[in-house]
């Protein structure tokens, strides 16, 4: 996967690591798309946007610890998680 050319020094470390481990990458896209299609049925949305609340703390976080620039698609994408709880 390239990574972008303004893309901080600490954030490429960061994706070097995670990298590393092969298994970690396909496992959060598979658990992504699988709450991401629990998360469209009206039943289920609730578990979904308790499932995927640790990947959207780590995207926030990770916009303002290290990196400011999306952090307003961040805040974006928790609202709607947070709407799932409605």
């Amino acid at each position: 996967m390239p990574m972008p050319a303004d893309m901080s020094e600490s954030l490429k470390e960061t994706f070097a690591a995670i990298t590393t481990v092969k298994w970690l990458l396909p496992l959060v896209g598979l658990v992504e798309l699988f709450v991401g299609i629990i998360f469209i049925i009206p039943k289920t949305r609730a578990l979904g946007a308790i499932v995927i609340l640790p990947v959207m703390i780590g995207i926030l976080l990770t916009n303002i610890v290290t990196d400011t620039s999306g952090f307003s698609i961040a805040i974006v994408l928790l609202t709607i998680n947070l709407w799932g709880y409605v």
